[in-house]
C-alpha cells in the first residue's frame, strides 16, 4: 500500500464519480495516438476546444457524454484505443453510475488492463479506483459533484507532490 493510505483509512476515502470520470477521460486521451484518426476527430468535434485541452484530456462532462454518445469516434479509434474506450462506457454506466454493475469488479479490471495495453498512465484516481475497489458505496453515482470540488483539489496538490515517486 502506499504512504497515503497509511494516515487515511480506507473506508474514509470518498472519490466523487464525476472525478474519476474526468480522470480516466484525462488518461484516456493522453494515451491516444496523437496522429491518429480519434485525436483528430476529437479536435475537428470540439473546434473551440484548445489543442493544448484535447492533448492533456482536459473535457467537462457533457463534452464525455456527447463523446460516449458518439459512434463515429468509436470508428475513428484504432482497435487497442476502441476497446479502451469501450471499456471507459462500460464503467461510467456500470459503476460510476446510479448502481453498481453485478460485476463491477470484472468491468473496473478490464478498464484498468486495457489501459495499460494502450499505454495510459497510472494516474492517482486510477490507483485509487483499483486498490480501493471494495470501499466505493453502492449508489457511488448518487454522490452530489458539489462535495468532490474540494477532494479534486486535494487529490490535483498530491498528484503534483508526488509525481514520478
Amino acid at each position: 500500500m502506499s504512504s497515503i493510505l497509511l494516515f487515511v483509512l480506507p473506508e474514509k476515502i470518498f472519490l466523487p464519480p464525476l472525478h474519476i470520470r474526468l480522470g480516466l477521460m484525462k488518461s484516456f486521451m493522453k494515451g491516444m495516438d496523437k496522429t491518429g484518426h480519434g485525436v483528430k476527430y476529437v479536435r475537428n468535434k470540439f473546434p473551440n476546444v484548445s489543442d493544448a485541452k484535447i492533448k492533456e484530456g482536459i473535457f467537462v462532462r457533457p463534452q464525455i457524454r456527447e463523446l460516449m454518445q458518439d459512434r463515429q469516434l468509436e470508428e475513428d479509434l484504432s482497435e487497442t484505443e476502441r476497446n479502451a474506450w469501450l471499456s471507459f462506457k462500460r464503467i461510467c454506466k456500470g459503476f460510476l453510475g446510479i448502481h453498481k454493475a453485478a460485476n463491477y469488479q470484472d468491468v473496473v479490471l478490464d478498464l484498468l488492463t486495457l489501459y495499460k495495453v494502450m499505454g495510459c498512465n497510472m494516474s492517482l484516481k486510477i490507483h485509487f479506483l483499483e486498490s480501493l475497489l471494495d470501499f466505493f458505496p453502492e449508489n457511488l453515482g448518487k454522490v452530489s459533484n458539489e462535495n468532490g470540488e474540494r477532494f479534486h483539489q486535494d487529490v490535483m496538490a498530491m498528484e503534483k507532490r508526488y509525481q514520478g515517486k
